[in-house]
């Protein structure tokens, strides 16, 4: 259970929608780029909701056993050890499932049937049946600008979920959010959040993705911290988004030419 207020900036009715859904216990599928305020919008409605929140990062090898548990050698002999997933249908939290196309499609086939009308899900390798608490609700995530055909959701899983869209923020929520979450004055935070949206016009031009708002937050603290401008975006946004250099200069030319004064 979450103690302090997640603090989440409304772009649109997503607190009514997803209130909506958990009203129903309708399973929720977030779609929207890297960084933008998935988890965080999670997390904020867990703590709205007061239930518990159970957390799992979904990655190529995860196994269906990785989320509904396994047996388990002891001192005493074999014992089961329930998975997040079985866990959170137990007790009645809110399971997250983020990024959720990167876990293995027979992974994700375990979840069917907690879904659906069933709300049931098979522990097969100890002959279990587990009804889920009447709280309990899935949530999955992905980032749908990382989809290739190899990696996508079967429509079978899809079509189960209400969905909500997410994006970046508006220019001004945006700098609202920057200036809060990194602890720098408003014109500080209007300059990082015109680097972001400049660095996102390189996006298709040789870079994946430009910075996320995650990012500059993150460039927001450095700078809080005291480093100038130009070398918190180096830092926090030019690095680590890529390593072609023709790509780095160009972010550099974007930094300096957003810089006060420049």
């Amino acid at each position: 259970m979450l103690e302090s207020e997640p603090r989440y900036y409304p772009a649109g009715n997503e607190l009514a929608l997803y209130e909506a859904a958990y009203s129903m216990r309708l399973p929720v599928m977030l779609k929207g780029p890297t960084g933008c305020g998935k988890t965080r919008f999670v997390e904020h409605m867990a703590w709205r909701l007061q239930k518990p929140l159970v957390t799992v990062s979904c990655h190529e090898d995860m196994t269906a056993a990785d989320l509904v548990g396994r047996f388990l050698l002891g001192s005493d002999g074999t014992y089961w050890q329930d998975g997040p997933l079985t866990m959170a249908v137990r007790m009645g939290a809110i399971c997250y499932l983020d990024e959720v196309v990167e876990a293995r499609q027979d992974t994700i086939v375990v979840t069917h049937s907690l879904t659906d009308d069933r709300r049931m899900l098979p522990l097969e390798k100890k002959g279990e049946m587990v009804r889920a608490h009447p709280d309990f609700q899935l949530v999955i995530s992905y980032n749908p600008g990382y989809q290739s055909i190899l990696k996508d959701l079967k429509e079978s899983t899809k079509q189960r979920f209400c969905a909500l869209d997410f994006a970046y923020p508006d220019r001004a929520l945006e700098a609202q959010i920057v200036r809060d979450e990194g602890n720098v004055s408003d014109r500080l935070a209007r300059t990082i959040v015109e680097i972001g949206e400049k660095s996102r016009n390189l996006g298709g031009e040789g870079l994946a993705e430009g910075a996320s708002t995650r990012i500059l937050v993150q460039m927001a603290r450095l700078a809080a911290a005291g480093l100038p401008l130009d070398q918190a975006a180096q830092f926090a946004l030019i690095i680590p988004l890529t390593d072609d250099l023709d790509i780095r200069d160009a972010l550099s030319g974007i930094v300096d030419a957003c810089l006060p004064g420049a």
